[in-house]
């Protein structure tokens, strides 16, 4: 994480995380875990009659780079209709944090993605 300005970006992901904590009655829950090093992340998601998301909520424990990119990913799905939820690429889960990462982190920086896309095969076939 050599990059300072996205450097801190993800510190300040970390440290103030965007909409932590549960939704009460979340249309859609997904989660993801890395049992090599313990990382979790759960993702909650509401959606509004329109299938775009009004709000998001994310919960875990791991790493700076997992917690930092749950913290994103929560932020970035606002207003996102399920096709566009269904569109999130690993190539654009890796843009918000902006930073080069190893393999391992790769699998952290991806695992909030991962969490949303076990939500997504869960929905019924709309």
């Amino acid at each position: 994480m050599a990059q300072s300005p996205y450097r801190e970006r993800i510190l300040d992901h970390y440290r103030n995380p965007r909409h932590r904590g549960r939704l009460e009655g979340p249309d859609l829950v997904g989660e993801a875990d890395n049992p090599v090093c313990g990382d979790r992340v759960r993702l909650e998601l509401r959606l509004d009659e329109a299938e775009q998301v009004v709000e998001a909520a994310f919960g875990g424990d791991g790493c700076v780079i997992s917690m930092a990119a749950a913290s994103m990913l929560a932020e970035q799905v606002h207003g996102l209709n399920l096709e566009e939820l269904r569109g999130l690429t690993e190539k654009d889960m890796l843009a918000m944090l902006g930073v080069e990462l190893g393999r391992a982190r790769t699998q952290c920086a991806l695992m909030p993605l991962r969490a949303l896309q076990a939500a997504l095969k869960a929905l019924p076939t709309r």
